[in-house]
């Protein structure tokens, strides 16, 4: 249970970094509220819609009598509707990195810069890290998607689809939008996906409590433009925890009390899967 301290911290630490640098919390927010403009209209179009949709995907109730018809109706409408928002929360950030891959990969080494050492970078040109984005996002809405049908399904199940369903679909959207959040730094990093998720995995605990949270918040719109750019410092700082990397200060505290008779062990987990093809730029 630590470590869900531990990556709510990381999400604290990342809205504290870009409350100190507000050149970047500024040159983070214009992705977020081109983004924002886009999917409030679509779930605007969604609120509009779901109740005829509901009744073109239930022909077979049209002879009910009330009070079944309505309830079989209102249910569905409401699950529409918390389908696309499901959808809404996961993709709002994927569609927002890929508008704003060169602001946040931008902040992205900023914050690597100021943790000290050598700051990565892919080395791609911007198309292709585009392209590489784009790839990414599509298996994590596919991945999302599956999930979100068999949620959708469950919660028709009494009881169990009113309480137990929308937890774990909160803890389904917490993981994937951690991950698309951390990808901005391990991307650079040459992490490829299913090592991502591996690294992920491997901290499920740390990563829900990172996302969950994250996930709650991004509900409200306005508010998911504004945490936006101190969700991908954070994430920096969390991607760099997965990779067992150490800033300046971790550094001087290892020179510090490193000796025969006081050895200091990092609690980071080590690097995984190595740095093979990635080129690390000093700054």
């Amino acid at each position: 249970m630590r470590d869900l301290g531990v990556g709510f911290g990381y999400l604290v630490k990342g809205q504290k970094w870009v409350a100190k640098h507000g050149r970047w919390f500024g040159f983070g927010l214009l992705p977020g509220l081109v983004t924002l403009v886009l999917y409030v209209g679509a779930l605007v179009g969604l609120g509009y819609g779901a109740d005829d949709l509901a009744a073109w995907a239930t022909p077979f109730a049209d002879d009910w009598t009330s009070p079944w018809l309505d309830v079989l109706r209102g249910t569905l409408t409401a699950l529409v509707f918390v389908f696309g928002l499901f959808l809404a929360v996961i993709t709002f950030t994927a569609v927002t990195l890929l508008v704003g891959q060169p602001f946040y990969e931008s902040l992205s080494e900023a914050v690597d810069r100021g943790e000290g050492g050598e700051v990565p970078e892919s080395g791609l040109p911007l198309w292709r890290e585009l392209w590489i984005s784009a790839r990414d996002s599509l298996r994590i809405l596919l991945r999302v998607a599956f999930y979100g049908i068999l949620l959708f399904a469950c919660g028709f199940i009494p009881v169990v689809g009113q309480t137990v369903v929308p937890v774990v679909g909160f803890c389904v959207s917490g993981f994937f939008l951690t991950e698309e959040l951390t990808s901005v730094a391990l991307q650079r990093r040459g992490v490829e996906f299913k090592e991502r998720l591996s690294l992920l995995r491997g901290r499920r605990t740390a990563v829900l409590g990172f996302g969950v949270p994250l996930t709650l918040a991004f509900l409200v719109p306005f508010v998911a433009v504004f945490l936006m750019p101190g969700a991908v410092a954070g994430a920096t700082l969390m991607a760099r925890d997965l990779r067992g990397e150490t800033s300046d200060e971790d550094r001087d505290e290892d020179r510090g009390d490193a000796s025969p008779e006081n050895p200091r062990h990092d609690g980071n987990l080590p690097p995984s899967g190595g740095d093979q093809g990635v080129h690390h730029l000093p700054h």
